[in-house]
């Protein structure tokens, strides 16, 4: 497992973008609790930021909302011209049954943007400088032993690898020399008002807070806070590009896990979910077991090599700050 490593040099040592004056930051499908974790922890204080948003009616503290539909170009292109950064989070939940309906849906989500968005991008008199894009850590094999970096990872197999597959191609499909372009493989975010955090932790007060499976499946996470640090690193430094795993360095089993969500709870008793029974709960909260028993030992090889120094890089801090 790799552990943090102190680095001597500064994020700050290469710029490509100048952060002492005001950035101009456009999140797209910026809505959602990683959008907000990032105008809300972001440390650029005079930035402005505009979210493009399917709802007219999205009102979103620190941020101006402006329409789009995802699909077509349109108003909202202006947007990209002269701005400093492009952020695309746009995607379904994948908390859902795999239907055919629900797995076209979780694709197009994705594809479709990220294509209109990169079009965007190539037909702008003056594109963003930065252009970062979402994509997952389930991109690579379920692993109880290995390490998943960058480098020597595996890619998996199945659906859901499939769609950080095509995600990924869709991005490298456009490039632009003005636009530098960076991929985030995203673990499991660690918020405090939202995600799966406070759901785990309100399960564990009903004593619904055992191991899942056989608790031995490794889970990668990052703090939201580190989150928000990597777009900013990202931002500042004009080394960074291609492909980072999002993740904190030190993975943790769900057994680890779930003790310390029981422990944030105050659990007195608590169930052990065996594999049975998740097919079973899954089946009726319309969701797949595989959100929760595939084994991600996905660790931030690239980002250690950069020299991200992590706010948390133990599980055991990251709950507690994000419990308190």
């Amino acid at each position: 497992m790799i552990k943090n490593i102190e680095h001597k040099n500064s994020l700050m040592d290469t710029q490509s973008i100048n952060t002492r004056f005001p950035l101009r930051i456009i999140i797209a499908g910026g809505s959602g609790s990683l959008g907000r974790a990032l105008i809300k922890y972001l440390p650029f204080d005079q930035a402005s930021f505009v979210v493009l948003s399917r709802n007219k009616s999205d009102v979103i503290p620190g941020a101006n909302v402006v329409y789009w539909d995802g699909k077509e170009a349109g108003p909202w292109c202006k947007e990209l011209e002269g701005a400093d950064v492009l952020i695309n989070l746009c995607g379904k939940s994948v908390d859902c049954r795999y239907t055919e309906k629900n797995k076209a849906a979780i694709l197009d989500s994705r594809i479709q943007p990220t294509r209109l968005l990169g079009k965007a991008i190539m037909d702008a008199k003056t594109p963003p400088k930065l252009w970062i894009n979402a994509s997952s850590a389930t991109y690579y094999r379920h692993s109880e032993d290995l390490d998943m970096d960058e480098d020597t990872g595996e890619r998996g197999d199945g659906f859901s690898v499939g769609i950080c597959r095509k995600w990924e191609e869709a991005v490298d499909q456009y490039s632009s020399a003005s636009t530098r372009k960076i991929i985030l493989r995203i673990s499991m975010v660690l918020g405090q008002d939202h995600g799966v955090l406070p759901v785990l932790v309100g399960l564990a007060k009903k004593g619904l807070g055992g191991a899942m499976g056989n608790g031995r499946q490794y889970m990668s996470w990052i703090h939201e806070k580190d989150f928000a640090g990597i777009i900013a690193g990202a931002i500042q430094n004009e080394s960074w590009s291609g492909v980072f795993n999002c993740t904190a360095p030190n993975p943790c089993t769900n057994n680890e896990f779930m003790q310390l969500i029981r422990k944030a709870a105050h659990a007195r008793f608590h169930f052990r979910s065996r594999a049975w029974m998740l097919k079973i709960g899954a089946f009726f909260l319309r969701t797949e077991t595989e959100l929760v028993l595939k084994s991600r030992k996905v660790v931030p090889g690239r980002l250690l090599k950069k020299g991200y120094v992590f706010q948390y890089p133990m599980i055991a801090q990251a709950i507690a700050d994000r419990t308190r």
